[in-house]
């Protein structure tokens, strides 16, 4: 990015910060903020260190300065401004969840097609935060990066203490690492009398039991129930039966006799709506639990990719992390770090609705072929003098494809 650039970019971004949506994070006077300044490039030295008292005094700094990239600290400081972070006193921070396109399995190379797989990822963490640990609305803040990705900021009080070991823990369970199949599948007495029939439970004998999985109201359970169940589905939308279930017919110890019945049971939409509702497992199939456990297994796999949630595990174990501010640009592409309520996510299209920049046209020189989406449009640009609206303009040369004027 040569000085002309440099000049041109900066400009925009202080016409956009003097009226700039900034959401400043709670607790203004206890953070850390840092920023990337045009007046350092090309280096991208990294200002930090730097606290603020009180909302007016930020963002006359953000207008004046107009910074490439600005970031506050996850963390809350008695200090925040102290050269030394051992200076600093920490005193808690949020919980931070950081999703990128770069870190998920499967991204798609187009950058239109990367930030809706990584929409579609954000919504799976969006549910564990809500259903599995319970945070409320209220407590989350869902956040656009303005380049690949998202970030949720989690304020509860039940998580500001938490250390870096407890956070990965907690990237663990959403990621599905570590997850045992066999917690899921049990016998499980039942109660009243004990009558003829019964089966041995547990070391003693006569006690009628049911084969159950266990948690099929919500979380891991729900998730189990809903993937047996479409699986089972699915296989049945098969022309031929000797086609279905070839999992199952691979083990020896299964036989075809059982993957006959399970296909009965597969064709009963009552059977299915059976697992999905009372998490049912004591169908009249011999060792069915253990037949569903050993799938499971087999699967797991396909399963934790479908329904875990891949996140930056650094990021949200590190308890003084520093991320980017809502409202701010991000100076790798010109678009607005942005801020969402959690009912936008699923309409929400960053190619559009984060693009701040207008329609007037601007002369570039670019200095290799590109192509991108912006405001619902294909835009492709080659090699040598190109004019393009200003929306477009500011992306490429903060992509580093373009310089200001010919």
């Amino acid at each position: 990015m040569n000085d002309r650039t440099i000049r041109f970019i900066k400009s925009r971004f202080q016409d956009y910060y003097k009226t700039a949506p900034i959401a400043l994070p709670d607790h203004l006077p206890h953070r850390e903020w840092a920023f990337i300044l045009y007046d350092d490039m090309p280096e991208k030295f990294m200002r930090r260190h730097k606290a603020f008292g009180s909302a007016g005094e930020a963002l006359d700094y953000l207008a004046a300065m107009a910074p490439a990239h600005v970031y506050s600290s996850t963390a809350y400081y008695e200090y925040p401004s102290a050269r030394k972070m051992i200076d600093k006193n920490w005193l808690g921070a949020e919980l931070i969840f950081d999703l990128d396109a770069d870190h998920l399995p499967g991204a798609p190379n187009s950058y239109a097609d990367m930030l809706e797989h990584v929409r579609k990822e954000t919504l799976k963490l969006l549910d564990f935060l809500l259903d599995d640990f319970g945070f409320s609305e209220d407590e989350l803040e869902l956040v656009f990066s303005g380049g690949r990705g998202y970030h949720f900021h989690v304020r509860s009080p039940k998580v500001l203490g938490l250390d870096s070991s407890e956070r990965r823990e907690i990237v663990n369970y959403i990621s599905g690492r570590d997850l045992d199949f066999r917690y899921f599948f049990k016998d499980v007495a039942m109660d009243g009398d004990f009558g003829s029939g019964s089966k041995s439970y547990m070391g003693q004998k006569n006690v009628p039991v049911k084969c159950t999985l266990v948690g099929y109201e919500s979380g891991w359970g729900k998730r189990i129930a809903r993937y047996l169940t479409d699986y089972m589905r699915g296989e049945t939308e098969k022309r031929y039966k000797k086609d279905m279930f070839p999992e199952l017919r691979q083990n020896e110890d299964i036989g075809e006799s059982k993957v006959k019945k399970i296909i009965k049971i597969a064709q009963n939409e009552g059977a299915l709506e059976d697992i999905l509702q009372q998490g049912r497992l004591d169908f009249d199939v011999r060792n069915f639990k253990e037949i569903a456990e050993y799938f499971m297994q087999e699967s797991k796999d396909n399963f934790t990719t479908r329904f875990g949630a891949s996140v930056d595990e650094p990021v949200t174990g590190d308890i003084k992390r520093l991320i980017r501010v809502p409202g701010s640009l991000h100076g790798g592409s010109g678009m607005q770090v942005k801020k969402l309520e959690l009912s936008e996510l699923e309409g929400f299209r960053p190619l559009e609705d984060a693009v701040v920049f207008g329609e007037v046209p601007v002369k570039l020189t670019v200095s290799k072929p590109f192509s991108v989406q912006l405001k619902g449009k294909d835009l492709r640009v080659e090699e040598g003098i190109q004019e393009v609206p200003e929306y477009a303009a500011v992306y490429l040369m903060c992509r580093g494809v373009a310089e200001y004027g010919q």
